[in-house]
């Protein structure tokens, strides 16, 4: 149809989204808050990756975030070696009776001499090398850590594979900060960072469909409370 062809006196509704068909819709979770790590002592992989199990705090969140989404059609559920994001999927496989499938893709970033709290304490530090990495948008940045281009390769994989096993499905994959963010990054085009910082047990999602990849929601954290807390004391009108 031409533009000759449109009656002017036609008005075209604005049309709600509607997913694309054979979309797999992936709800990607953050894992709840993971226990503190000191730079000496910390539950690491044989790899040398840090692996803390969640903090109580962490279990409440995961609980909460089973509870919202135990009714949405999830189909699947997947989760990466680290045992943070196994008992945050943990409460949502009990609601929905499904076995949460272990991924190794999905693991985090690989932070080379900033694994345990070495990368928390220069990130709350303001370390110079942290602040630089932010402004680059590259781990590479992290001496002996993965690179961009290493990372975002396994992610692409490990979510490629799980597209290609479920096409229009709605599929739960919990997983970390990072890789939230580089997910969105190869969605997007944007820094890797832009994203990381995505709150514990909160959900973005993804519709993936061939090689088109949208973003359709980030940091969706409804079930934890309040989105937005008071910036000062005084009332909140």
């Amino acid at each position: 149809m031409s533009n000759d062809d449109v009656d002017p006196k036609v008005a075209y509704a604005q049309k709600a989204f509607e997913a694309p068909e054979g979309a797999t819709d992936l709800l990607l979770i953050r894992h709840g808050q993971s226990e503190g790590m000191s730079s000496s002592t910390y539950p690491r992989l044989p790899s040398g990756q840090a692996d803390p199990a969640l903090s109580p705090l962490g279990h409440q969140q995961a609980a909460l975030m089973g509870e919202r989404l135990a009714a949405v059609g999830i189909q699947a559920i997947y989760c990466s070696t680290l045992v943070r994001t196994q008992q945050t999927a943990a409460p949502l496989a009990n609601f929905t009776g499904l076995d949460p499938v272990v991924v190794p893709e999905l693991r985090e970033v690989e932070l080379g001499e900033w694994e345990g709290g070495e990368f928390r304490k220069r990130s709350q530090q303001k370390d110079a090398s942290f602040l630089e990495m932010m402004r680059k948008g590259d781990w590479g940045v992290v001496p002996g850590g993965e690179d961009n281009e290493a990372f975002g390769a396994r992610v692409r994989g490990a979510l490629e594979k799980i597209q290609a096993a479920h096409p229009a499905q709605r599929v739960a994959v919990v997983c970390h900060g990072g890789v939230i963010g580089i997910a969105i990054a190869l969605a997007t085009g944007c820094s890797p960072m832009a994203f990381m910082h995505v709150d514990n047990a909160s959900i973005t999602q993804m519709l993936l469909v061939d090689d088109l990849w949208i973003v359709r929601r980030v940091n969706d954290t409804a079930h934890l409370g309040p989105a937005f807390a008071p910036v000062t004391d005084e009332p909140v009108m």
